[in-house]
């Protein structure tokens, strides 16, 4: 179950409005601060990271329901901080090319574990490594290619990763050590979780649904994974980081990078493909985090993510922000902003209220649910309307083109769902 105890520790308790710090508001000192908190962010999606991992090894090493239990709080834990970083996702190109490792989803869980063939299905015209079932299978060979999975090794799971160009052959990342700790979501928009048994990690005969010693080891080696690619990643925003350097090479194009995050993940990714999409849809596969039923805390907390990075405080760190640039350019669009942000915030923790005490968001998209559906449509418009606001910033501060993702959900959703 998610601990908000847990969540308070990467949440910043600075977010409030308060008075500007005295550092001068340059273009550069707006991308240093932005680079700390990238640091900052991605450190504490780490430390998660290892301490998931630390429970993953214990689950594998000794079975048993509690050690389930305790490695899926990491996990849920873990996604505390990480989901504040995607806000960076956008505009940086390191990022964004490296992201597909550690959080892609949707998923076609069948290419790592057993599945329900009934509702999941035996083959897809789309993907022809729908079923694979690495686990199960020491040797695979799918349209001419042959993979020799019999030792899984960071190396088998990075060749697999969007194995023949597939994007839903994901095979590392968040959302796979989910369905290996949760296992399929079969509830559809009714109540409940995946519901995986510890004994799929259990010893000898004790052991449900066969394989249980390469589970452990795919679950080991996935979550290790993560590990690293958030080490690699929390580097690239250090003093000397690529990451870092790409942005202050360039100032301004610098400062358009943050507005494009801002408003690429409000708008297309958070407002469009993953709310809007759903709601179109009725449709529980397109719940972000659909094994776990933990949709509304990564909702919620990219937009704390996004305010984070606006006003320049997250943690200790406390640094000019773009609000410090907007406020020269035009004092009342800033005020504005921060009402925006404010209200997405409000907006989004009245999806996280009821998800924690009605119903879970997969429920919310029920056809015919129209209170859930409310809900989630104040969200959605909360988001729209911070990005309009953003819109007028990008124009206050004269950054030129700055085009922000955007989704057929919300921009024509007449073509949802047709081929």
């Amino acid at each position: 179950m998610f601990k908000p105890l847990i969540a308070a520790l990467f949440v910043s308790a600075s977010l409030a409005l308060a008075s500007l710090p005295a550092r001068a508001a340059t273009p550069e000192a707006v991308l240093n601060t932005y680079s700390d908190i990238a640091q900052a962010m991605y450190g504490d999606a780490l430390r998660s990271a290892r301490h998931l991992l630390r429970k993953v090894e214990t689950l594998t090493a000794k079975p048993s329901e509690q050690n389930l239990i305790a490695a899926r709080d990491a996990w849920i834990a873990a996604r505390v901080p990480y989901q504040q970083t995607e806000v960076y996702r956008f505009g940086n190109p390191i990022v964004d090319e490296w992201e597909g490792r550690v959080n892609a989803w949707p998923l076609d869980e069948g290419l790592i574990d057993y599945v329900d063939s009934e509702k999941y299905g035996e083959s897809s015209d789309a993907n022809p490594w729908y079923g694979a079932n690495i686990i199960a299978n020491p040797k695979l060979e799918i349209g001419g290619r042959k993979v020799d999975t019999s030792r899984i090794t960071w190396r088998t799971l990075r060749g697999l990763q969007e194995v023949g160009g597939v994007e839903a052959n994901v095979a590392t990342g968040y959302h796979a050590v989910e369905f290996l700790l949760w296992g399929q979501d079969l509830n559809g928009t009714g109540p409940g979780a995946g519901n995986r048994p510890w004994t799929d990690y259990a010893k000898g005969a004790a052991c449900t649904n066969g394989n249980c010693d390469r589970r452990a080891a795919y679950l080991l080696v996935a979550t290790q994974l993560l590990v690293d690619d958030l080490v690699w990643m929390a580097g690239q925003w250090g003093p000397q980081g690529e990451a870092r350097k790409h942005l202050l090479a360039d100032p301004n194009a610098g400062i358009a990078t943050m507005v494009t995050g801002l408003g690429s993940l409000a708008y297309g990714e958070l407002a469009g493909e993953r709310m809007k999409l759903g709601l179109l849809l009725h449709d529980p596969e397109e719940e972000h985090d659909c094994f776990s039923d933990n949709t509304h805390n990564s909702h919620y907390y990219n937009v704390v993510g996004m305010q984070a990075i606006y006003l320049g405080r997250y943690g200790k760190i406390s640094g000019p922000g773009l609000t410090a640039l907007v406020a020269e350019k035009a004092s009342a669009l800033d005020s504005e902003m921060r009402g925006k942000l404010d209200a997405s915030l409000a907006a989004m923790g009245k999806v996280k209220q009821r998800a924690e005490t009605v119903e879970r968001y997969d429920q919310m998209l029920a056809e015919g649910n129209a209170e859930g559906a409310a809900v989630l449509e104040g969200a959605i418009a909360a988001l729209i309307d911070q990005t309009r606001t953003l819109e007028r910033i990008s124009a206050a501060l004269q950054l030129g083109k700055v085009a922000f993702e955007g989704s057929d959900s919300l921009d024509s959703p007449d073509k949802v769902g047709k081929k």
